[in-house]
């Protein structure tokens, strides 16, 4: 029965309400000191969670993206004429181009036994013992034969190796910079669909493929001309473009889709940045290259062009971010809103308690304490018992 009362006495409790003790406390500063918690809750709410993160709206954070890139330009190079064939790498565009600004050409190679470079490791030797015959270098250009032969046309030595022959280090010209690039335009063209609220989105205009050919980007007369000079691209990435084009470089192209669904989605508009990818502080990671040949036969040998390519390389970023009102968002919102008001009365009790001077006559009004209060002493009656008889020995004041 004890398990039955206390269930049914918990059950019965469990529907009773509870309603927190309220105290007045006419204290001028302490009420400044709440009112003025209570406006920077309430202005951090409405400013920035409902007027800066829009809390109120569903939100759309991985959309779907498209991008199409193309070089744009002719320049000269000596005698020879360059277009986009010769400097754009790969040629059928996408979210990474790049843009030959500076090559270093080794002419004529064919398969064949050289002497390695002398700058690889381990190359240098004096006699043909210091080659081990079959072994290729990590670093090297091919495997050596064990022979150690005089380095082409200088006094030391280096292993002969079997590869592609003049090695690049000792035959490669230099030529002179692209400098005229910096004219050269990229034409990004990007589409964005946010699945969830169905919206698909373009940084191109309609009808307007033409006025593209000879406009620029201006992100307020012309924001829908997604056309780009390589210098307009390394002066907005706080870049030299004399300087892009000795060692090359990584510049990202940022679009930033952020739509308000709740306003006309024609408002939706991108918005570009662009800024410097590699470690431009450490030379050995820094700057942008790479190696690329062209094949031909000359009686019946196979000889190749190889060239080392310097540039800039556009790497394509999209990242896009939509929202529409919601009820459910806003509620919840509104609900966190209403709870955090409750930090200024635990902050206000907190200094009640702990600074004011009166604080232990307002803990006493605050709080009840039993524990001092005191014990009422429990009275009991006595009880007579007796055996055998039904008087006592003294009902007759005889003794025994």
């Amino acid at each position: 029965m004890g398990c039955l009362e206390c269930l049914k006495d918990y059950f019965m409790g469990f529907w009773d309400y509870e309603t927190p003790k309220v105290m007045v406390v006419q204290d001028r500063k302490l009420g400044v000191i709440y009112r003025a918690v209570q406006c920077l809750v309430i202005t951090y709410f409405i400013w920035h969670v409902f007027i800066i993160q829009k809390a109120y709206q569903e939100t759309e954070d991985r959309p779907d993206s498209s991008v199409y890139t193309e070089m744009r330009g002719v320049a000269t190079l000596g005698d020879s004429v360059l277009d986009t064939t010769e400097y754009v790498q790969p040629s059928e565009g996408g979210d990474i181009i790049t843009t030959i600004l500076r090559r270093e050409v080794t002419h004529d190679q064919r398969q064949g036994i050289c002497a390695e470079d002398y700058t690889v490791p381990n190359a240098q030797c004096t006699k043909d013992s210091d080659c081990v015959r079959g072994e290729m270098d990590f670093e090297g250009h091919g495997q050596k034969t064990g022979r150690c032969i005089p380095y082409y046309n200088y006094t030391f030595k280096t292993c002969e190796i079997k590869t592609w022959c003049p090695v690049e280090k000792f035959a490669a010209i230099k030529e002179a910079a692209l400098q005229k690039a910096i004219n050269f335009t990229v034409f990004i063209k990007n589409s964005i669909l946010f699945p969830k609220f169905k919206v698909l989105r373009g940084n191109i205009k309609p009808n307007k493929m033409k006025k593209l050919k000879r406009c620029h980007y201006h992100p307020e007369t012309n924001p829908y001309c997604p056309v780009f000079s390589l210098g307009f691209i390394a002066e907005q990435a706080s870049e030299t473009f004399s300087e892009l084009c000795k060692s090359g470089g990584i510049i990202g192209v940022v679009i930033n889709w952020k739509c308000d669904f709740d306003l006309d989605p024609s408002k939706c508009k991108p918005a570009y940045s662009f800024r410097r990818l590699d470690m431009r502080k450490d030379p050995s990671t820094s700057g942008y290259h790479y190696k690329f040949a062209k094949y031909y036969d000359k009686d019946g040998v196979e000889y190749r062009t190889l060239i080392t390519a310097y540039g800039i390389r556009l790497d394509v970023i999209v990242h896009g971010n939509a929202g529409r009102f919601s009820l459910i968002p806003t509620i919840i919102s509104t609900v966190t809103a209403m709870t955090s008001v409750g930090i200024c009365s635990i902050i206000c009790d907190w200094i009640l308690l702990t600074f004011i001077d009166k604080n232990k006559a307002f803990s006493d009004k605050k709080f009840d304490d039993t524990s001092n209060e005191p014990i009422q002493p429990t009275t009991t009656s006595p009880t007579l018992t007796s055996f055998g008889s039904n008087h006592s020995d003294l009902s007759d004041g005889v003794p025994l």
